[in-house]
């Protein structure tokens, strides 16, 4: 299906879809970093909000609730993003979200504090979710993987900085104050995009409920979506057992870091969002079997640094940088493999893939303490590795079943139809 936008001008082949503009796409991706930002500003400042409200123990909920308030979203918010028109419901979620971060910032009680944590992980994973493949459709099959690349390249981007950003503004206006400013944030981003973005019809004409059956049965039909969440499950799972327990080794011996310390190591992951614009270009190129299989094996790879780092930094972020750039390039192959499966049904997409990506990564930390609590680091990296072999296994399976590179086993999008 051709989308049409106010974005693009000058003639076009029939059958064409038109570029949209740069600006737009930047717009997309600040939108996603700063959306999902939200989530992560509390995790600094657990022990400062448990100690300001007299519940230390208990706050480390807030990170749980926002986790469970993400999922839900991926279940039943982000398959909306087919059926409705796109641009309100975004601004609707933002609009939300803001008032979440408001009422995190006067929250009395960890009960009010939970409560809007669960509808900012819910509000922020619907609108990232609905950018996503709202970019995927906005931009032409040939430009799709850089599109996609740089939308996600501003996720990355808002991820790593907001714990810097969450500690600097909690040093200048307190935990609540951040949170005002959150929430201001957040509605000025709601009033740009009903502004910016191109007003395109739904994708598909379904109620709501088939939508739901119209998403389980997508996974049922596709084995490509299914061996594609697998894989995503499987690296996102091995940055999850990484993640999870970097600082316990980083703040024991030899390293003795502190808090400050350990966020700042955490910028290495600036390297993913650099693979995953190469990763864009190789898709756009039609490469993503190999190069998913040349990433996979890396991150595999990538485990034996990790375990050497316990004694040697040097080999701590060798393996860090390997390891990034397997999980975020792998990642991004991915989107552009399922994006192009089934025309008009990327929020279902979304919503199965995502699903299954989040599940992996909650599976890889707890993998990940329980590992470092009976192994040691050795054990960790161990457990990471084993969850990227398995990644490469299945992108094995896919070759083999396939007999062709796994994008090439979709069928073309405009000969498709679900619903």
């Amino acid at each position: 299906m051709s989308v049409t936008t106010p974005e693009t001008a000058g003639p076009l082949l029939p059958g064409a879809q038109p570029s949209p503009r740069r600006w737009l796409i930047r717009l997309l991706a600040g939108a996603y970093g700063l959306t999902i930002a939200n989530l992560y500003y509390c995790q600094p400042l657990l022990p400062r909000i448990g100690h300001s409200l007299g519940a230390d123990a208990s706050v480390g909920q807030l990170v749980t609730v926002g986790q469970v308030g993400y999922l839900l979203a991926l279940l039943i918010v982000v398959p909306l993003g087919d059926i409705v028109r796109r641009r309100p419901l975004v601004c609707v979620l933002l609009l939300g979200e803001a008032g979440a971060l408001a009422a995190t910032a006067v929250a009395p009680t960890m009960g009010v504090l939970l409560a809007a944590g669960a509808v900012t992980g819910l509000a922020s994973a619907g609108v990232v979710n609905v950018l996503v493949p709202y970019a995927a459709t906005l931009a032409p099959d040939h430009e799709r993987g850089r599109v996609v690349a740089t939308v996600l390249s501003g996720g990355m981007a808002g991820v790593l900085l907001s714990r810097t950003v969450a500690g600097l503004a909690a040093e200048a206006v307190g935990w609540r104050g951040l949170f005002w400013i959150a929430a201001l944030v957040t509605l000025l981003l709601a009033g740009a995009l009903a502004r910016a973005l191109p007003s395109t019809p739904p994708d598909a004409a379904l109620g709501y409920t088939a939508q739901l059956r119209a998403t389980v049965r997508l996974v049922a039909d596709e084995p490509v979506l299914r061996r594609r969440s697998l894989i995503g499950a499987c690296v996102f799972a091995s940055f999850g057992v990484f993640w999870a327990t970097a600082a316990f080794l980083l703040a024991g011996p030899p390293y003795h870091y502190t808090d400050a310390g350990i966020g700042w190591f955490a910028l290495l992951g600036a390297a993913g969002a650099l693979a995953a614009r190469g990763a864009g270009r190789f898709a756009d190129r039609g490469r993503q079997g190999a190069a998913t299989g040349v990433l996979l094996l890396l991150g595999t790879a990538s485990f034996t640094a990790i375990a050497a780092g316990d004694r040697y930094l040097a080999w701590l972020v060798v393996g860090v940088l390997a390891m990034d750039i397997a999980v975020q390039g792998t990642h991004m192959l991915n989107l552009s493999v399922v994006y192009g499966l089934v025309e008009g049904a990327r929020a279902r997409i979304a919503s199965a893939y995502m699903t299954g990506y989040t599940l992996g990564g909650v599976a890889g930390s707890a993998v990940g303490t329980a590992a470092y609590r009976v192994g040691g680091w050795h054990a960790v990296s161990a457990a990471g590795a084993a969850f990227t072999a398995l990644g490469l296994v299945v992108w094995a399976v896919d070759n083999r079943e396939n007999g062709r590179r796994p994008h090439q086993s979709a069928r073309p999008a405009v000969a498709r139809r679900t619903g």
